[in-house]
């Protein structure tokens, strides 16, 4: 597999698309469109998994996602600005998105390509312990936000929806908990 040429073929603030000739195994010639943020130096977004300390209940969200047209379970998530840290980038969304506060970080991922397929941006997910109330006060207007908290039974419950919306990594780490009541991953 080469790469033969990429040409950028949006210009948008966040999000744009790029178009790629390359050639396969049998160096056949052949094309493929992708979304990027532009930044492979770094994690582009962090995924936030909070499990809130005096309610022994992980933290999701309900969101209104514009390309599925309606809500999604999920963590809360943002994109990294210059300059920040994945740590500070998470604080902050988590804050934004929710209203609640880090007190504890367990542990944060490498970056990871959540649908490598279609476009190359990158996440971190940071595992964190949260406290506070519930919030979406400072939720941009953009922005349709639900904070659930979510016990260890009520994660099974969730996962059996056939009729919710999940982000694949959500459905993951919810799964896990419903399991095992742990969000961080052993090893």
């Amino acid at each position: 597999m080469k790469i033969c040429s990429a040409e950028k073929i949006t210009d948008n603030r966040h999000l744009n698309l790029i178009s790629v000739k390359y050639k396969d195994r049998n160096a056949t010639e052949k094309n493929w469109i992708y979304a990027t943020r532009g930044n492979r130096t770094r994690p582009d977004a962090v995924v936030i998994v909070p499990y809130h300390r005096t309610e022994k209940k992980l933290v999701l969200i309900k969101e209104f996602r514009v390309p599925l047209g309606e809500t999604q379970y999920g963590f809360p998530a943002g994109l990294v600005d210059p300059g920040e840290s994945i740590d500070q980038a998470g604080r902050r969304e988590l804050l934004e998105e929710t209203g609640l506060t880090v007190t504890r970080v367990l542990k944060i991922s490498p970056p990871i390509f959540s649908s490598s397929g279609m476009t190359d941006e990158s996440i971190s997910l940071l595992y964190a312990e949260c406290e506070g109330e519930p919030s979406t006060a400072d939720n941009e207007a953009s922005e349709e936000i639900e904070v659930i908290l979510v016990s260890k039974a009520g994660a099974g419950e969730l996962l059996n929806r056939s009729d919710y919306n999940f982000d694949v990594k959500s459905w993951i780490v919810l799964d896990q908990f419903a399991v095992s009541g742990r969000i961080v991953p052993e090893g």
